[in-house]
Formats: C-alpha cells, structure tokens, sequence
C-alpha cells in the first residue's frame, strides 16, 4: 500500500508517499480501511523530530486516529468486529495509510448519524479535554481558562466546561475572529496568546469585581486547560486563583522551562497545583465508555466537532504545514 512516511525529522518536506507493506491484524488485533484519518497536535510534534528521545526513528507512519470499517481482525477478536465501522486508536504511529492496525481494546464503534470525519475530530481530543477537566476536579461554578483554545482539543475544552455550568470559559487565541468563533462554541471571556484581554467578558459574572492583582478577581482563574506548554507556563500558574489547578494536556510550544515550579513555590500560600494528563493513565474501559458517551452527543448535536479541512492523504504535508503556521481552527483531517 502507499502510505505517509517521515523520512526526515524536521519540517512537512520530510514527508512523503511510499510504498510499504499491508499490515496484518495481531493477535487481539484489528485492521481497519480509513475513511477518515485525524491528523493531530502530537503527529507534528513527532514529525518535528522534538520526540526523538522516545525512540521514533525515520520511515515512521505518522497518525493515531483513524475511522471506518474493520476489514480483518485477528486472533481472538469477535469476528463480529468485521464490517463495522469504527474509531480506531493506531498508537504513536500508522495511521496515514490506506490501512491501520489497532488493538481491539483501542476501538470504538461509531453510532448512527455520526461520520468518520467528526470521529477523528472527536475521538482523541474530546475524551482528554473530559478526563483533563476531570484531572483537575473542575465543577460548576468555577473559571475556566483554555490555553491554545483554537485545536480540537481546546474547542471540545471549552464546550465541556461550558456545559459543566463553568462560572466563566476564558480562552486565549491568536485573533479576534477566532475569538468571536469560539464564543459560539461557549466562551465567554477571549484573551491574546499572552493572556491579555481582546475584548469585554459575557456572561453571568461579567459584572463581577475588577482584578486587583496576579491571582484575584477576575483575571485569576480556578481551572487552566493547557495545551500549549513552552515559556508561557509560568506565567499563567501566576493567573490561578487561590486553590487553583493547572493541568497540561499537550506541549506545542515545548517544554516549559526548567525552574517553572519555583513559581508555585513562591505563591505558596494560594495553595495552587500543577498537573500533567495523559489518556494512559484512564483504563481502557472507562475512557472507551466515555468516548463512546460523546460519540452519542455529537451524533445528537450536543457536542460539535469542527473541521478545518479535509484533504486528500497525499497532501498530508500541507496538512502539517498549516499546523505549522497556526491557520487551523478546529482539525485537519486526510482521506485515502
């Protein structure tokens, strides 16, 4: 089969289209035709060789989420599983190909109404957004900020809070425009990269008392969804009210700098948390659960996943060069 290739860490050029072997199901196994294929925030930063200490070598397939129907299952896999359509979780990689292996623990069956293209928007990124809001014990009431709100990631962030009663979802973005898209999603409150204000907060606690300083008021948030990491980590732990919980869901920007817990430690007194989340960490039956749960929702209108493109495989480096430049909302998403 012709499938995407890195040949060379760095930027989209070192991507390609080549012939490589068919993947056979494993034992516990599923091999599943892509009819949609997520392409997603860890596929560049695999790509960009920044995970190289992890063992991802050059020839790697690049992709982890795919959807559409199981075409062959392996040994003691209900056989059942063949013909259906999925969600289908490839790991670290092979998922930019015609075909994709799975575990069959890693699949979801897609319910009815909802496509293989908002599967591999949802699929991932709503069910870390679920549990990240989880990790952080957020509850009804409490402000919200989402950092790098602009992927699917952030956008199914900010509807989940909203719809968790949040006292206020703030986002940060790269343009007003972008802001005023993701207030129709439920933010009520759009600031600049940097956390500055880009324009007056909605809501019902818009009215509430000016922010007196770092960590009050309403600048100062109990909850931070970040999916960014890099340099700016620091500075927003200054923006968690007392109490308050940071957990970090993605690094885009990179690794944050060496020393940024001393900046919790010198806020000692507001007894703020710093968190890291991974999927890895939820057993499987209870993140499939819950995927599937917002599966239903988005096939009755209650979530919405949002697409930026769709793009055909072999265009899978102007996929990636356009998560380069920061142009998407939402997902990318390549079709065989």
């Amino acid at each position: 089969m012709r499938a995407v290739v890195i040949e060379r860490f760095g930027d989209p050029s070192g991507m390609a289209v080549r012939e490589v072997p068919d993947p056979a199901p494993a034992s516990g196994g599923v091999v599943v035709e892509p009819e949609a294929i997520g392409v997603g925030g860890v596929d560049a930063v695999i790509r960009r060789g920044t995970l190289g200490g992890y063992g991802f070598t050059e020839g790697l397939i690049p992709g982890s989420e795919v959807a559409g129907p199981v075409t062959a299952v392996g040994e003691g896999v209900d056989p059942s599983w063949l013909g259906r359509r999925v969600w289908a979780f490839t790991g670290t990689g092979g998922g930019y190909a015609p075909q994709a292996a799975a575990r069959v623990e890693d699949i979801t069956a897609l319910p009815r109404g909802l496509s293989p293209v908002d599967a591999v928007t949802l699929g991932s990124a709503a069910t870390v957004a679920h549990f990240a809001l989880a990790h952080a014990h957020f509850g009804a009431g409490e402000r919200v900020l989402v950092r790098g709100a602009a992927g699917s990631i952030g956008i199914a962030a900010v509807e989940l809070a909203a719809r968790g009663r949040a006292g206020a979802v703030a986002v940060t973005t790269s343009s007003p425009e972008r802001g005023e898209r993701l207030r129709k999603l439920g933010a009520t409150l759009v600031l600049d990269r940097a956390g500055r204000r880009e324009a007056p907060e909605t809501g019902p606690r818009a009215a509430g008392p000016r922010p007196s300083g770092e960590g009050d008021g309403r600048d100062a948030f109990d909850v931070i969804v970040d999916i960014v990491g890099g340099d700016g980590v620091p500075a927003f732990l200054d923006r968690l009210a007392p109490n308050g919980r940071m957990v970090v869901v993605g690094a885009v920007a990179g690794m944050p700098p060496a020393d940024f817990g001393a900046r919790l430690l010198r806020s000692f007194q507001q007894s703020r948390s710093f968190a890291t989340f991974s999927l890895d960490t939820v057993p499987v039956a209870r993140r499939n659960a819950v995927r599937a749960e917002l599966f239903e929702d988005a096939a009755n209108g209650r979530l919405h996943p949002v697409v930026d493109a769709v793009l055909p495989l072999d265009r899978a480096a102007e996929a990636h060069r356009r998560m380069d430049d920061g142009s998407v909302f939402g997902r990318v998403v390549l079709t065989p």
